[in-house]
């Protein structure tokens, strides 16, 4: 057994090859969630570091850190003892009480935190784990005259995608550079990654589709809509495109992660109204000061 420590989730293949090999178990952190929150930490390498353990040349445990106090951890469910050594160098390693959110899937996970004394937030945000079969797809919405779906095409779509994400998300963290970076990121591919364009050309929509081939499950990760375009049927439109898209590439399972409180309704009343249902939830669990 080795540990091998990185500045940033530079051994992010590593870690993809666990997240394959779980996924059929858990359902939760699938190989292109953790290509998209990669390219969230490009250029902060020194605020994200990650751990990976290895058994000769088979993944079975990494932490990944977001300073100053999250952890987001997977364990082999055939090694539970790993929960206690990821655990530990987290600790050491963040700069306070360990925020840890995990899925109801993954009970290994959860008995290593209570061993621990971490404890759950009953009353905060959570994020629900949504799945639906790729048969019997409703058709395409039609959209609002003008408006079309498609694959980027060049530079410009690329960094109206980025822009569409930072008006979606009032976020400043997806730039065209990181965006064009992400999509040079396995398992990308841009078949899977579909955007509306307004009358104007403009990048308005998008449904950013990750394609795990080996076990034939499709994520959307992420979905948004320019505040001037809502209401219009673009999200839905583009998410269904993303769904035939999955079936044509293979795949018979797709999933997507949204939040599952009342604070926040939308998107869940969006995908259950597609098809989607529950299969999971996560919990945060809180380290003891």
């Amino acid at each position: 057994m080795r540990r091998h420590e990185y500045a940033g989730p530079i051994a992010l293949p590593a870690m993809q090859s666990l997240a394959t090999r779980t996924f059929p178990a858990t359902g939760y952190l699938h190989a292109g969630d953790l290509a998209w929150n990669w390219c969230l930490c490009l250029d902060r390498a020194d605020e994200c570091p990650t751990a990976v353990w290895t058994q000769g040349d088979r993944t079975v445990a990494w932490g990944w850190l977001e300073l100053p106090d999250s952890l987001q951890l997977q364990i082999d469910p055939s090694r539970p003892e790993l929960a206690d050594e990821v655990l530990a160098w987290a600790e050491q390693t963040a700069d306070g009480p360990l925020s840890v959110d995990v899925a109801e899937t993954e009970p290994h996970l959860v008995s290593a935190l209570e061993r621990r004394g971490y404890t759950p937030i009953l009353d905060g945000p959570f994020m629900v784990c949504l799945g639906r079969l790729l048969t019997g797809l409703p058709a395409v919405p039609r959209l609002p005259d003008g408006y079309t779906i498609r694959a980027q095409r060049d530079h410009a779509d690329v960094a109206g995608r980025a822009t569409a994400h930072r008006a979606a998300f009032g976020s400043t963290r997806i730039t065209t550079e990181r965006h064009a970076r992400m999509r040079e990121t396995w398992p990308y591919r841009p078949e899977f990654d579909l955007v509306v364009a307004s009358p104007g050309g403009d990048v308005v929509a998008y449904c950013q589709g990750w394609y795990d081939e080996a076990n034939g499950i499709g994520a959307f990760e992420p979905v948004g809509t320019h505040p001037d375009h809502r209401r219009l049927g673009l999200a839905r439109a583009v998410c269904t495109a993303v769904l035939h898209a999955f079936a044509d590439g293979g795949g018979h399972r797709a999933i997507v992660y949204c939040r599952g409180d009342a604070d926040y309704p939308a998107p869940k009343r969006l995908y259950e109204s597609m098809g989607f249902t529950a299969y999971t939830r996560t919990h945060t669990y809180v380290g003891r000061s």
